[in-house]
C-alpha cells in the first residue's frame, strides 16, 4: 500500500439497513412475536467487522433522515467507523430487512427496499479527497443493480485506484434485489442471469481482490461450474480470487486457475455449531481484509476469514456478532470443536470487547433509593408524588456540573425516578437502574420471579444495578438461595444485552476481615458471574483493596471496574476512604447518594429551599466529592497502573 495514504485502511460502499431479527428460533416468520433490532447490510457489516478487528474503517452509503437512520449513524460512531461518506437522505426512508431463523439451513428474509435511501447513492456522494486517502475500497454487487449506484461505485473505484489504493469486490449476490425472484424469496442465493453477469463483470478488471461464495462466483463468471466460472473471471481480471466454501473453509486463487478447487490454496474451516449463517460472509471479508491489509500471507488471511465467519454463525444477528481481534486470537488458540468452558470464555471476551464507550473514570449520583424517600416523605408529611419531582432536580444537578461529560452518571429507579429516567435517556450520561427489592435478604427482584422478561422492556443503555447483602460465610441455605438469584440475573442480563452492576454489601451484623470481601467476589466468579461493574463499600483499609484488586484482575481483566458507594457517610469520612481506594486502578470512581441529597431533600420537602437552590446545593456537594476524588487520583503513587481502554487492547 502507498505509505502516503493517511485515510481509512478500508472504505466500504453500499447497503446500510436495519435488520429486524425474529426473536423466536425454529418457526416461520409468520409466527415471530418479537424482533431484535441490529444494524445490517453487507458493506456496513464488513465496515463494523473491520473496525472491531483493529482496522480503521469508513462507509459510503445513505440512510434516511429518520429514527432508523440515526440508529445506524450512532451505532457506526460507537463502533469507530468513519461516517464521512454517510449521507442522511431527507426524501427516503432507511432500508429495513426482516429475518428469521427456522433451522440451520433456512433463513427467510424480506427486504424492504422500495426507493430506500442507500439505493439513491450517486456520484455526488463520492468525496474524492476522502476516497483517495483510503488504502482500499470494498464495493458490493447489489449496488451495481441500479444505474446511479453503478456509476457512483465506478467513480469510487477510479478515485481509489488513481491514488494507488486497492479495490475489493464482494460479489454479494441477492437475486431478489435484481428483481429475479418474488419478494418473499429473499433467502434464495442463486438465479442465473446473463444481464446480471454482464453488469457484474464490468468491474472485475478493476479489482485487486474478489470474494464470493460458489454461487456468487458462478454468477460473476457466467458458468454453472465453479472452475469454469473462475477461469472466465481470470480471463478478464488478475485479482486474487477467494471462493468461500461454507463449512469447508475457502479456496484462494492467486494466478492461473487449476482444474479442481482443491488444487488451489485451500484453507479449512472450523467445526462449529451453526445457529445463523447470515452475516458470516461479511465477517469472512472483515477477517480476510485484516490479514491482507496488514501484510499477512494468503493462508493466514483465509484462516482469519474462516475463523471470523465461524464465530458469527454461532450467534444471533450480523453486525453485533462480529468478533474483535482479541476474540479472534482466543478462537484460534482454542481446541476445536470447542468445549463448553472455552465457548463461555469466548462469549465473555466478545461481550466485554464490544461494549460501547470506555470509562477511565465514572462519577455517579445515586438516586435509586425508594424506601429512604418514603421515610423522608412520611417524616415531613410530604406527598410521595413530590419525590419524582425531586429526582428530576437531582438529574439537573448532575447536568449543571457535568455539562454533558460522559464520565458522569445517575442511578434512578423506575418507581419514583421514571420521569427522570426518561429525561436521562436524552443525555450522554451513564444510566443505572435497580432491580432488587430494597432490603431483601434473601435477594428478591422488584420485577417478580421472571426478571429476564422485565429486562426485555428496558432501554438497551440502562445498566442493571442489583444490591445484595451477601457474606461468604452465610448460612448454607441462604447463600444458595441468593446465589441462585444472582446466577439467574446474570444470565438474564447477558440475554437481554444489559450491563450489570453488582452492589455487594456485607451484612453489618457479621464479622469481616481483610479477605472477606474478596472471598465474596471470588465466589461470584466461581459461579460464572462476571459483572461489568462492582459497587463496593468505602473501606479505608489498603489490605482490603489489595485483595479485591487481585481477585478482579485474576478472574476478569476485562471488568469495567469498581465504583465506591457511600452508605450515607459524611463527606470527610468518604474522602478518607477515597484516599485509600484511589491508589487502585480497578477503582474508577464512586456512586454516592444520601451523602449528597438527604439534607437537601429534607429542606426541599419542607419548603425551606426552592428548586434552584436544591439543584445548586446538590451540585456543590457532588462537585466537592469529584474534586476530592480527582486530587487523590492524581496523587496516587506512580506505580499504580492506569487501565488502557479495552478497544486499544483488542486491536
Amino acid at each position: 500500500m502507498d505509505a502516503r495514504q493517511t485515510g481509512p485502511d478500508v472504505i466500504t460502499l453500499g447497503r446500510s439497513s436495519v435488520d429486524l431479527y425474529g426473536g423466536q428460533i425454529g418457526g416461520r416468520l409468520e409466527d415471530m412475536a418479537s424482533f431484535a433490532k441490529y444494524v445490517g447490510g453487507s458493506p456496513t457489516n464488513t465496515a463494523i467487522g473491520a473496525a472491531r478487528l483493529g482496522l480503521s474503517a469508513g462507509l459510503v452509503t445513505r440512510v434516511g433522515a429518520d429514527h432508523m437512520g440515526r440508529f445506524i449513524l450512532e451505532t457506526l460512531a460507537k463502533e469507530g467507523v468513519d461516517t464521512t461518506g454517510v449521507v442522511s437522505d431527507a426524501e427516503r426512508l432507511t432500508a429495513l430487512v426482516i429475518l428469521g431463523i427456522v433451522d440451520k439451513e433456512t433463513f427467510p428474509l424480506i427486504f424492504y427496499r422500495e426507493n430506500c435511501a442507500d439505493m439513491a447513492i450517486d456520484i455526488a456522494d463520492i468525496d474524492p479527497s476522502w476516497l483517495a486517502s483510503a488504502r482500499s475500497l470494498v464495493i458490493d454487487g447489489t449496488h451495481l443493480s441500479r444505474p446511479n449506484v453503478f456509476d457512483a461505485s465506478l467513480q469510487a473505484v477510479r478515485t481509489v485506484k488513481a491514488a494507488g489504493g486497492k479495490v475489493i469486490f464482494d460479489i454479494d449476490y441477492r437475486p431478489v434485489l435484481w428483481g429475479l425472484t418474488s419478494r418473499d424469496m429473499g433467502e434464495q442465493r442463486y438465479v442465473s442471469n446473463t444481464e446480471v453477469t454482464q453488469r457484474l463483470a464490468t468491474v472485475a478488471p478493476l479489482c485487486d481482490l474478489i470474494i464470493g461464495t460458489e454461487e456468487e462466483i458462478r454468477i460473476l463468471g457466467g458458468q454453472e461450474n465453479v472452475i469454469d466460472a473462475l477461469k472466465a473471471i481470470r480471463k478478464v481480471s488478475n485479482a486474487i480470487l477467494v471462493c468461500k466454501l461454507g463449512a469447508e473453509g475457502c479456496a484462494i486463487f492467486d494466478g492461473e486457475i487449476p482444474d479442481q478447487v482443491n488444487e488451489a490454496l485451500t484453507v479449512p474451516g472450523f467445526p462449529i455449531e451453526v445457529m445463523n449463517v447470515l452475516g458470516a460472509g461479511d465477517a469472512f471479508s472483515a477477517g480476510f481484509l485484516r490479514g491482507w491489509l496488514r501484510g499477512e500471507d494468503l493462508y493466514t488471511c483465509g484462516l482469519w476469514g474462516n475463523a471470523c465467519g465461524a464465530i458469527v454463525v454461532t450467534r444471533h444477528g450480523c453486525a453485533p456478532a462480529m468478533p474483535t481481534f482479541r476474540e479472534l486470537e482466543a478462537f484460534l488458540q482454542a481446541r476445536h470443536p470447542m468445549a463448553a468452558d472455552a465457548i463461555e470464555a469466548l462469549d465473555h471476551i466478545h461481550w466485554a470487547t464490544t461494549r460501547h464507550r470506555d470509562y477511565e473514570s465514572l462519577t455517579v449520583l445515586a438516586m435509586d433509593h425508594r424506601f429512604q424517600f418514603e421515610e423522608l416523605a412520611a417524616e415531613f408529611g410530604a406527598d410521595l408524588s413530590r419525590v419524582s419531582a425531586f429526582k428530576r432536580l437531582a438529574l439537573r444537578a448532575v447536568d449543571d456540573l457535568a455539562n454533558g461529560n460522559e464520565t458522569f452518571g445517575v442511578l434512578l429507579d423506575g418507581k419514583y425516578g421514571a420521569e427522570a429516567l426518561s429525561e436521562a435517556a436524552h443525555t450522554t450520561y451513564w444510566i443505572g437502574r435497580p432491580v432488587e427489592v430494597p432490603k431483601s435478604r434473601p435477594l428478591r427482584f422488584e420485577t417478580g420471579p421472571d426478571v429476564g422478561l422485565e429486562l426485555n422492556s428496558w432501554p438497551a443503555n440502562h445498566v442493571v444495578k442489583c444490591l445484595v447483602f451477601y457474606h461468604p460465610d452465610d448460612e448454607a441455605g441462604l447463600r444458595a438461595e441468593q446465589e441462585s438469584q444472582l446466577v439467574i440475573l446474570f444470565d438474564a442480563c447477558r440475554k437481554s444485552g444489559h450491563e450489570l452492576l453488582l452492589e455487594l454489601i456485607l451484612p453489618p451484623d457479621m464479622p469481616a476481615d481483610a479477605q472477606t470481601r474478596s472471598r465474596a467476589i471470588q465466589r461470584m466468579y466461581d459461579l460464572g458471574i462476571k459483572p461489568d461493574w462492582w459497587k463496593l463499600e468505602p473501606v479505608a483499609d489498603t489490605a482490603v483493596w489489595t485483595n479485591i484488586d487481585a481477585v478482579v484482575s485474576a478472574n476478569d481483566p476485562l471488568c469495567r471496574g469498581i465504583v465506591v458507594l457511600g452508605q450515607s457517610a459524611p463527606e470527610d469520612e468518604l474522602l478518607r476512604a477515597f484516599e485509600t481506594s484511589a491508589g487502585f486502578s480497578c477503582v474508577k470512581g464512586f456512586a454516592i447518594g444520601r451523602t449528597i441529597f438527604h439534607d437537601v431533600a429534607a429542606q426541599w420537602l419542607t419548603g425551606t429551599i426552592d428548586d434552584d437552590s436544591a439543584v445548586r446545593e446538590m451540585a456543590k456537594k457532588l462537585s466537592r466529592l469529584v474534586s476530592g476524588w480527582q486530587e487523590m487520583r492524581r496523587a496516587a503513587p506512580d506505580g499504580v497502573s492506569r487501565p488502557s481502554s479495552i478497544k486499544e487492547t483488542a486491536a
